[in-house]
């Protein structure tokens, strides 16, 4: 009960940036994922007939090595973004008040 109670004073006081949210925003999206130290990344093999990038994902290095994960460019890694159509959901901190590395791709509404 006083967690809760805790968890609310900190939401009504603004510190409610353990909550998901959701931005198309490249810049935005690009500061959150290297703030935490990744790279755009796509899975290898994954690319369609003409593409340069199939699914794409982001590479935490230091955080476990995914062979699976190749490497993009910044201006590929948002070309496929748009096309997709997708929006970024992530999490700016954990509920105890850690850096957050929680995100996954969504489709925009």
């Amino acid at each position: 009960m006083a967690r809760q109670n805790e968890r609310e004073k900190r939401d009504r006081a603004g510190g409610a940036s353990h909550r998901a949210k959701t931005t198309t925003n490249h810049a935005e999206i690009q500061a959150w994922i290297e703030k935490r130290e990744g790279q755009p990344a796509t899975v290898k093999g994954t690319a369609r007939q003409g593409e340069t990038v199939g699914m794409l994902r982001v590479s935490f290095p230091g955080h476990g090595r995914d062979e699976s994960l190749q490497e993009v460019t910044w201006e590929d890694f948002f070309a496929k973004f748009d096309q997709a159509n997708l929006a970024f959901l992530y999490q700016d901190t954990t509920e105890e008040g850690g850096t957050s590395r929680f995100f996954k791709f969504v489709r925009r509404r």
